[in-house]
């Protein structure tokens, strides 16, 4: 009893109704250690591998599809990606935080939410999470895997790399920008008896983010999703193109400075 009124004059005399974490060490070596640290990294490989077969697939299905009513179209394929970010994050969040993005994982370390060893354990088990669920697409429906694209984000004809580039930057920080909102202390604090709070806005920024990109770039602001079609389709415009990926993660930078 002494202790509950004890966290509650703390609370009260900071003024606040949150614990602010410590910022995670720079290398923590320790995690290696952990049985917890493998599971996370397994948790992050199943949930991208899942994510990339499902949306790829969509993607594919879509394209084979001939007349202008057939296939789930533009929405449905925004609805497939935001959709699967919702149901994973919700089922992962717990285990390794559902990051499933190397962009998110790169945002959350410079913030020093997670060490420099988790953060690249975590962007090889995305990108190899990524190439095994395009793997299966292809297994699967090899001829309209090759034939329709292979799921790859290429700029689409009539734009540039730089407009590319802009949307591309623009797109990952909407949703870094979402993650760090939703996942704030002080939003968790307030809104607990939420469970779902977290995962439902994630979501819903990847599919206006892919409604606004897809016409441009298909929409590429995780790039395990643009790695593992590019490794698996191993079409040279595809990779041309992913030169303009890694510039997404400057928008990263003003994730640091996020007012929370």
């Amino acid at each position: 009893m002494s202790k509950e009124v004890s966290e509650e004059g703390q609370a009260h005399h900071h003024g606040k109704d949150y614990v602010d974490p410590p910022p995670a060490p720079l290398i923590d070596s320790d995690e290696l250690k952990r049985w917890s640290f493998y599971r996370a990294l397994i948790a992050e490989f199943i949930a991208t591998l899942l994510f990339l077969y499902i949306t790829v697939s969509t993607v594919i299905g879509n394209k084979v599809q001939s007349g202008p009513c057939d296939g789930v179209g533009l929405l449905g394929i925004a609805w497939a990606f935001g959709g699967m970010i919702f149901v994973l994050v919700y089922c992962t969040a717990g285990i390794s935080g559902g990051h499933i993005n190397p962009a998110v994982t790169f945002g959350l370390f410079l913030a020093r939410k997670v060490s420099l060893i988790r953060a690249v354990a975590y962007i090889v088990a995305q990108c190899l999470g990524a190439i095994v669920g395009v793997g299966l697409v292809k297994a699967f429906q090899k001829h309209n895997y090759n034939s329709q694209g292979g799921g790859a984000n290429t700029v689409a004809s009539g734009y540039s790399r730089g407009t590319a580039l802009g949307a591309e930057i623009i797109g990952t920080f909407v949703l870094v920008y979402t993650v760090f909102s939703a996942t704030d202390p002080k939003r968790s604090a307030r809104d607990s008896h939420v469970p779902v709070l977290a995962p439902l806005p994630i979501g819903f920024a990847v599919f206006i983010v892919h409604l606004a990109t897809i016409p441009i770039t298909g929409t590429g602001i995780n790039p395990a999703r643009s790695f593992g079609p590019a490794v698996i389709f191993n079409n040279k415009k595809a990779w041309d193109d992913q030169v303009r990926r890694p510039f997404c993660f400057w928008s990263l930078l003003n994730s640091y400075y996020m007012p929370f």
